[in-house]
């Protein structure tokens, strides 16, 4: 019994730890959201603890996540929070996919490779020292309906090209209707993220009332940030998928 108790002050105490060390982490990268790395995970005390809220995805890299895996599902939230089997010097991400990167070292990955996963304005924390990817000063945003308040939908971004491959996928799978107004009503770009207005009605029949959303997403890897409902938007019964 006795031993008992103290394995679970330990845990407490340990737990205790990871939260505040995950809470400095946060609060010095400034990264408000978004899909969040941590390099050679361990036991994934502190994995679970830099899933700070809905607004976050964290996932773990170790050569041996067991331990880590029974951790974080202990906590309820597997899924959100995830552990991956690797190892090498290759990370398992396309070009600009990582908001936050967190490492006590490296071990044999170079900077080089973390630079290459992060999203512009990224930032690597390792060893409690803060880098940041900075952003193409060739990248533009798109933060009207036609471009900018001049209304000529030309975009001065230069950096965008033929694309090569998906990025991301995202929710939900389906719209509502081929005939009637797009689901997706609306969107803008602007710092790295995406705003826009979605229709997340009933896919069971056309008829039934919109549910209109205001959604904001990580632009490279397709995060949720927040959600914000809108009473009356759109009349989704109009024709011709206009929108």
């Amino acid at each position: 019994m006795k031993v008992t108790f103290l394995i679970a002050l330990f845990s407490l105490a340990a737990n205790a730890s990871a939260q505040q060390q995950a809470r400095e982490i946060l609060d010095v990268s400034g990264v408000k959201g978004g899909f969040v790395v941590h390099l050679h995970c361990g036991d994934g005390q502190l994995t679970a603890a830099l899933h700070a809220n809905n607004s976050y995805i964290v996932q773990g890299l170790d050569a041996d996540i067991s331990t880590a895996r029974q951790n974080i599902q202990s906590t309820g939230n597997y899924g959100p929070i995830g552990v991956a089997k690797w190892s090498g010097d290759q990370l398992p991400y396309v070009d600009n996919m990582v908001n936050l990167l967190v490492a006590d070292d490296l071990g044999k990955v170079p900077m080089d490779e973390v630079i290459r996963v992060l999203v512009p304005n990224g930032v690597a924390m390792i060893g409690g020292k803060k880098t940041v990817k900075p952003r193409p000063t060739e990248m533009d945003d798109w933060t009207h309906y036609f471009y900018d308040a001049r209304g000529n939908a030309v975009s001065k971004d230069t950096v965008v090209g033929p694309p090569e491959r998906l990025q991301w996928v995202g929710s939900p799978r389906w719209s509502r209707h081929h005939d009637r107004i797009s689901s997706l009503s609306a969107m803008v770009s602007a710092g790295g993220r995406m705003f826009y207005i979605m229709d997340e009605g009933s896919r069971t029949s056309i008829l039934l009332p919109s549910k209109w959303v205001l959604t904001a997403r990580d632009a490279f890897n397709g995060t949720i940030l927040w959600k914000k409902p809108i009473e009356k938007w759109s009349e989704h019964m109009w024709p011709l998928k206009s929108g």
